[in-house]
């Protein structure tokens, strides 16, 4: 018992004699993000693997047509988005019924996306039941959504 008590005095000890107990960290320079006048984060680049619509990749280009063009990109897209979906096709890369998502390499959607490859999820999941990689499909997204709601493979 005396043993214990001892080692807990002795560690007690050590602490205020090596300082531990008094340890105040150094100030914050306004280099340190926390610091109130530290300099705003840069802003992070435009995705690449993002861009749903020509609008987006126009923009991570850096189209150069000015604000004209933006309304232009806009007005398509609200004029594309007011159908609420769009017909693509492609070829299956992947498909994971089991998390409802699919890999397609595909060719220009009009009026919503430039031709890629890229996931995306499925709805109902049980779509892909029926296809497997190399299958070559035609796809309906709904646009709202970002999901494929109908798939069929192509003979």
């Amino acid at each position: 018992m005396w043993g214990s008590t001892c080692r807990a005095v002795l560690v007690a000890a050590s602490l205020v004699l090596a300082g531990c107990a008094s340890y105040r960290p150094p100030p914050l320079t306004a280099a340190h993000p926390a610091h109130p006048e530290a300099p705003a984060a840069r802003e992070a680049p435009a995705s690449r693997t993002l861009a749903y619509t020509p609008s987006d990749v126009a923009s991570i280009r850096g189209d150069s047509r000015g604000t004209a063009g933006q309304r232009g990109n806009q007005e398509a897209l609200q004029e594309g988005a007011a159908s609420k979906t769009a017909v693509g096709e492609g070829e299956v890369i992947a498909a994971t019924p089991s998390s409802g998502q699919i890999v397609l390499e595909h060719g220009e959607i009009k009026g919503f996306m430039e031709a890629m490859t890229m996931g995306y999820r499925i709805d109902p999941p049980s779509l892909l039941v029926k296809v497997k990689p190399g299958d070559k499909v035609r796809f309906t997204i709904d646009v709202e959504r970002r999901a494929i709601i109908e798939l069929e493979k192509l003979p």
